[in-house]
């Protein structure tokens, strides 16, 4: 399937322009090349009326992928009702996807209280006394010891998001996961995190 999104050559399919309509009765046919010469044609404006809406580059080729990916996988369901309108029938699908982005970001900030972190501020905490260190010297030990304790995709986006101060976006990229994953895992996190000082009698809120 990936082959075909980056196949930009029609191997002289057809001599002549052929339509979308024949085009996509052809890739039903069994002719896949017939699919990289629909991509390669409709690509370039997907592209620009994704980036119109979303101005990010990134985010515009991640969507627009994610569009023909739809595209194909209808076509192999035989979800497509050929009615001369190929293109159309694209930027309906883009559409939604780019709609589907933008409420995953109106999601994102509501995800988490600033309270979930609150066992991570005394990291960045500089205006203790000697006593109050040597506190906070425990308390980072402690918060250390059950940190390696998480599973391994979760301490990934815990050591990303709090150590490194990666966005999600950030830590989405790094790890090839989605932004919603990540956020997912560092939820699962906190609730592990609570749950193993808890068990463990840890006060990570001292002062």
């Amino acid at each position: 399937m990936q082959s075909v999104l980056n196949n930009s050559h029609s191997n002289n399919f057809n001599a002549s322009v052929p339509s979308d309509s024949q085009l996509v009765l052809s890739y039903l046919n069994g002719k896949r090349q017939a699919l990289s010469i629909l991509v390669e044609r409709h690509r370039p404006k997907t592209y620009r009326f994704i980036y119109a809406k979303v101005q990010d580059a990134e985010v515009a080729s991640d969507i627009v992928q994610d569009t023909f990916l739809k595209v194909i996988k209808t076509l192999d369901k035989g979800g497509y009702r050929d009615e001369g309108k190929f293109v159309s029938w694209v930027m309906r699908i883009a559409h939604n996807l780019v709609i589907d982005h933008f409420r995953r970001l109106k999601k994102m900030p509501m995800q988490y209280e600033k309270s979930d972190y609150s066992f991570f501020s005394f990291l960045t905490d500089s205006s203790k006394t000697k006593e109050e260190t040597m506190i906070q010297e425990h308390i980072e030990s402690n918060l250390h010891h059950i940190i390696n304790c998480l599973p391994a995709d979760q301490l990934e986006v815990v050591s990303l998001r709090i150590f490194k101060e990666l966005s999600f976006k950030e830590i989405s990229e790094q790890t090839g996961v989605s932004i919603n994953t990540a956020l997912g895992r560092m939820r699962y996190a906190l609730i592990n995190l609570r749950k193993m000082a808890s068990e463990n009698h840890i006060d990570l809120l001292a002062s």
